[in-house]
């Protein structure tokens, strides 16, 4: 029994196993950038290799062909998604696909590709300050392993256009606020979930005025766009547009169900729902459930506001909370979601990987956990999705295993950002609460007894 480690010695050999391997040699490879450089434009020629099929015979991938649907559809004013009716996405979503079909439909694969490819060398370059931050590039690295390992949704959907934007909005944001903040809030009038990230710096960030300021700036402009294009009452559709969805096939919440369906318990089903062109799931308290968790998600959006509160009022480091906020609270977007789709996994990484920036050691946990969950995601879809929508239970496991991590990843996020909390000074409101407080305070206080020292000095004066 002696050459067999306990279980809770296991870890320990395995992370020694691993600095054993990881020589100097080794480690200066990967820290020299040229050769990030070259893994960068080696990653992207995969990425074009794959996608050459498609790209010379003018087809669109995964969910390209309806975007550039929508793009021809916004040909003519009256039928432009947002502004002719209501639509799915904000409409600054528009942007990156209107971009996208400027050399015609033909060649709509070929220029996401490309945008994709430009937004990505900005993020990289940003990461690793242009090859001279050690923190930065490894972090680099790891944003291109999980870009490799999430590129059927990376390349091919919305979310892959934003991860990059927040990134460099994230690595910014101390030097350029304003500049930080517009690249955000364009972010989130692409997809919505930037929004969380913007709200996590207006708490805890020192320049949060600044960044308020610029984003709603940049929000009326963009209000102001649809007010002049007609779409006034389609503003805010896309909060609204889906509603009425029920349980999403990949949400974490919908395991439950799922794995009553896979163990073909009676009124237990996977169904597909054709409108929105997704896979759902049915049974005993599912529609409940449905219902229950959009105010779930907000009720815990606003704990997670209240520990930022509490944490920035007791002085705690700005930047630590603006990242651990941010994490904390998109991270709950996806576990209080009732969509769950695979390109979600990507709103993590932007915050990863400048966590890892700006303290490698402490934002490992995370970075290590979002490895298998990113590599999940890519075999429960696109992978496994057949076998999971048929009840495979080999696909239900890796799902199931898949959404645990995700909730683990949450309670890693909210612990560390209690601890902060905790760690930080005591409460100190700002002056202009803390003063009123004061003086009502003692206006209220009755006169106590004389302090001893009040006394001895009064009895001095009486000899």
């Amino acid at each position: 029994m002696n050459g067999f480690p306990t279980l809770s010695a296991l870890p320990a050999r395995v992370h020694a196993h691993a600095r054993g391997m990881w020589t100097e040699s080794r480690r200066a490879w990967f820290l020299n950038p040229q050769n990030l450089v070259f893994a960068f434009l080696a990653v992207h020629a995969v990425f074009f290799m794959s996608l050459l099929p498609a790209i010379l015979t003018g087809q669109t991938l995964g969910d390209l062909p309806l975007y550039r649907t929508w793009a021809e559809h916004s040909r003519q004013l009256a039928e432009m998604p947002g502004i002719s009716g209501p639509w799915v996405y904000p409409f600054g979503a528009l942007l990156p696909i209107l971009l996208s079909n400027l050399l015609g439909p033909y060649h709509f694969q070929l220029v996401w590709f490309l945008l994709t490819l430009v937004l990505n060398a900005i993020a990289v370059a940003a990461l690793s300050n242009f090859g001279r931050n050690r923190n930065g590039i490894k972090a680099a690295w790891w944003f291109l392993a999980v870009t490799l390992v999430l590129s059927p949704v990376a390349l091919l959907r919305l979310e892959g256009i934003v991860a990059p934007l927040v990134i460099v909005a994230l690595v910014i944001l101390g030097r350029q606020p304003a500049l930080a903040a517009v690249v955000l809030a364009l972010g989130a009038w692409i997809k919505v979930w930037p929004a969380a990230v913007l709200l996590a710096i207006v708490i805890a960030s020192r320049r949060r005025l600044t960044v308020a300021l610029s984003a709603a700036g940049f929000s009326i402009a963009i209000i102001a766009t649809m007010f002049a294009l007609g779409g006034a009452r389609n503003i805010f559709s896309f909060i609204t547009a889906q509603s009425d969805r029920a349980l999403q096939l990949e949400a974490p919440i919908t395991t439950f169900w799922v794995w009553a369906a896979a163990l073909r318990l009676p009124d237990n089903a996977i169904y597909h729902n054709v409108p929105l062109a997704t896979e759902e799931v049915t049974g005993p308290g599912a529609d409940f459930a449905a219902t229950l968790m959009t105010p779930l998600m907000f009720v815990a959006i606003a704990a997670l506001c209240a520990v930022l509160i509490i944490a920035m009022l007791k002085g705690a480091d700005s930047g630590r909370l603006v990242l651990l906020g941010s994490l904390a609270m998109v991270t709950a977007l996806i576990a209080f979601n009732k969509v769950g789709s695979p390109q979600y996994i990507l709103w993590l990484t932007p915050i990863v990987a400048v966590g890892l920036v700006s303290d490698w050691r402490a934002w490992r946990p995370a970075a290590v956990l979002l490895l298998p969950i990113a590599l999940l995601t890519s075999l429960v879809f696109p992978v496994f999705y057949l076998p999971l929508i048929d009840r495979n239970i080999f696909a239900v496991i890796l799902l199931t295993a898949r959404n645990g991590m995700i909730i683990w990843l949450l309670v890693w996020a909210t612990r560390q950002l209690a601890q902060l909390m905790r760690s930080a000074g005591p409460l100190q409101l700002p002056a202009s609460v803390a003063g009123p407080l004061a003086r009502a305070k003692s206006l209220r206080a009755p006169a106590g007894p004389p302090q001893p020292a009040e006394v001895l000095a009064d009895e001095s004066r009486h000899r």
